[in-house]
């Protein structure tokens, strides 16, 4: 119990810090891909203002012209574009191209103003994934003379960015893990405060268990030899009965209380043996078939064709089995049956337990399991136990790494089903 416990909360811490962690990387890696596109922008902008100072209006000609060779950024030599320029190009005032360097684009400007990343379709710009494109208007005293289109490669900052989040998702995987760890330390040592109360507890619930067993046992003998020695006094005869059942309740109370406290966790390994349970059940079956027939119950045993075996403590799997018959009988009606049913699959032994009973109102069926509770319909006192009959059951269920579920109707019946492992477990 305390290591599922454990597990949990080490699984939510993680789940939680590893959350955040994941955020964190996200909004670093937005926040470093935002900055490098300004800086590029900046920068493409500076560059695309120095060459737009050289457009002039030609007098002569009647149309803006542009100088690209003596533009500082673009470097000399044989092509007049520097390193990290890829073209450029200029537009008159109606769109259309007057002049460019790189490769040829479309003789009409088909682009907005403004910055776009583009992904070229050109072969000879294939080599770069994508572009920092800006198109920029270009004034003058008489208005607008023209756009000026200027594109910058990204494969160095692609390059980057790419490292980044390689670095990033090698990182928080190993970040994960430290959480992970350290949230498994940290849950131990939350833990150990609450384990220490409930060993104590426990070792106090079994140890007053255990004492208080003899002096029951010698209320019970005292009582029923009273009963033998006053048989002919019948004043003193209700009384001594009273006692003897009053003992006899607490006792089983008192051994409930103790099996209870013995089993808490996992059964060890070496404490189980292999049980074939297609003859354990119908052992258990021809026991309860008197007890069906005083109340005038069918009782009935289905087991399959091939043997069932398990690894279980017959001592306490009969308890459980025992359990749900005594309670299966008990609330099922005159001319009902109770069926058990052995099934097998993969992996996985289940035996059902169904009644054509009373059956459990929905509002109590995710209670039943729970230590002293009753449901209060047709189940009073007056049919005897505690509320500790199917607390005893599931535990124990839980001890052999199984699970139990129930499903019930009201007025129809119930059925509970055990699921247990075949195979024996590891500790």
């Amino acid at each position: 119990m305390f290591n599922q416990s454990r597990r949990n909360l080490a699984r939510w811490f993680t789940l939680s810090m590893g959350s955040i962690l994941v955020l964190f990387a996200g909004v670093i890696y937005q926040i470093e891909v935002q900055d490098k596109r300004e800086a590029i922008d900046r920068l493409l902008l500076d560059k695309t203002r120095i060459i737009a100072a050289s457009v002039h209006y030609d007098v002569r000609q009647h149309q803006t012209a542009i100088d690209l060779t003596n533009v500082p950024l673009l470097g000399s030599g044989s092509h007049p574009l520097a390193e990290d320029l890829i073209y450029v190009r200029w537009y008159n005032v109606q769109g259309r191209l007057v002049r460019f360097f790189g490769v040829a684009p479309a003789y009409q400007l088909n682009t907005p103003p403004g910055y776009q990343t583009i992904q070229p379709t050109d072969p000879l710009l294939q080599h770069h994934r994508w572009l920092r494109q800006i198109t920029l208007p270009v004034g003058g005293r008489t208005g607008t003379l023209g756009y000026l289109q200027v594109a910058t490669p990204l494969t160095e900052t692609h390059n980057q960015l790419q490292e980044l989040q390689l670095a990033l998702t090698l990182a928080v995987p190993i970040a994960l893990g430290f959480i992970g760890l350290t949230g498994w330390l940290l849950s131990g040592i939350a833990m150990q405060p609450i384990r220490r109360s409930y060993q104590q507890l426990q070792r106090f619930t079994a140890d007053a268990s255990h004492e208080l067993r003899s002096p029951l046992s010698a209320i019970l003998t005292n009582a029923q030899v009273g009963l033998m020695l006053a048989s002919a006094e019948a004043q003193f005869q209700p009384p001594l009965e009273n006692i003897v059942e009053s003992a006899k309740s607490m006792g089983a109370l008192v051994n409930n209380l103790l099996l209870l406290a013995r089993h808490p966790g996992k059964l060890a390994p070496e404490s189980l043996k292999l049980l074939t349970l297609n003859p354990f059940l119908a052992e258990i079956v021809a026991q309860f078939m008197e007890l069906a027939a005083v109340q005038g119950v069918q009782l009935s045993y289905e087991p399959p064709e091939q043997a069932v075996q398990i690894w279980a403590d017959p001592d306490l799997l009969r308890q459980v089995i025992e359990n749900l018959l005594s309670n299966a009988c008990k609330y099922t009606s005159t001319g009902g049956s109770v069926r058990l049913r052995l099934i097998p699959h993969p992996g996985w032994a289940v035996v059902q337990v169904t009644d054509t009973g009373i059956g459990i109102p929905e509002t109590d069926l995710p209670y039943i399991f729970d230590r002293f509770y009753r449901v209060d319909t047709a189940r009073s006192l007056d049919s005897g136990g505690f509320g500790l009959g199917l607390a005893i059951v599931q535990q124990i269920v839980q001890a052999h790494r199984g699970q139990i579920h129930v499903t019930s109707v009201v007025g129809q019946g119930s059925t509970f089903q055990v699921e247990l492992p075949l195979k024996l477990p590891v500790s």
